[in-house]
């Protein structure tokens, strides 16, 4: 499968929790490590996602938000997996950011060049990449 998406996440489902319309899925990308994804349930009977199935992950970089220094601060974002910058580049208005995280898997920003300024990002520091459970679009195979 070929996708625009930066973030792709393989990974098995590890929960299941059954809503009114949406279903939330957690799927464990690497030991300790799980996103979470809420889809309806006509897609997760379609895509047949049961704890156990593998799955992928698709996030757009726009979609991830960077934190550091949150100084105890909780957010209501249910992704939240925290890393170290690898590299930032510069374009005309906004930076790509990768952040590695433990176990060697890679998230993709895309903030304003403000924002990695005012932040002070480089290589080396401590992040933790945000992004919403509606943001994680999940695909498996047919």
């Amino acid at each position: 499968m070929k996708s625009s998406a930066r973030n792709q996440f393989s990974g098995i489902v590890a929960a299941v929790h059954d809503g009114a319309i949406n279903d939330e899925i957690e799927l464990e990308i690497a030991p300790g490590q799980r996103l979470v994804s809420t889809v309806t349930r006509e897609s997760r009977q379609a895509l047949k996602l049961e704890v156990g199935a593998k799955a992928l992950a698709l996030v757009k970089a726009s979609s991830v938000m960077l934190v550091s220094d949150s100084a105890g601060t909780r957010f209501s974002a249910r992704n939240q997996l925290t890393g170290k910058v690898d590299a930032v580049t510069h374009g005309a208005v906004n930076s790509e950011v990768l952040v590695r995280l433990p176990g060697g898997g890679i998230v993709v920003a895309t903030i304003t060049n403000a924002s990695v300024s005012g932040m002070g990002l480089r290589q080396g520091d401590d992040v933790t990449a945000m992004f919403k459970a509606s943001s994680v679009f999940l695909a498996a195979q047919a």
